[in-house]
């Protein structure tokens, strides 16, 4: 059996794997979706009349999801803009 190889002109033994497509490594879906079902049961707890730690628990869920979205915004700012420390290829 032959050992896998890389083209020629291509260093190191193997070529490197492809990139993931955009719909799996995209997190807006997941951060929204996410953010979306904490205000969802925090609605749901609210009409149920539910008191105490389950209900804030849900509205900090949601909060955080607000607050994850303006990181992931403000890091994609800082991408697009060229800055030293922001993550490359968001």
């Amino acid at each position: 059996m032959t050992e896998p190889s890389n083209s020629r002109g291509v260093p190191g033994r193997l070529r490197p794997p492809p990139d993931l497509p955009k719909s799996l490594v995209d997190l807006w879906p997941v951060v929204i979706v996410g953010t979306s079902l904490w205000f969802i049961a925090f609605v749901v707890l609210l009409l149920a009349g539910v008191d105490g730690l389950w209900r804030w628990t849900t509205l900090g869920g949601g909060g955080l999801g607000f607050v994850g979205m303006a990181i992931m915004a403000w890091q994609r700012a800082a991408s697009r803009r060229g800055s030293r420390g922001a993550q490359r290829g968001l």
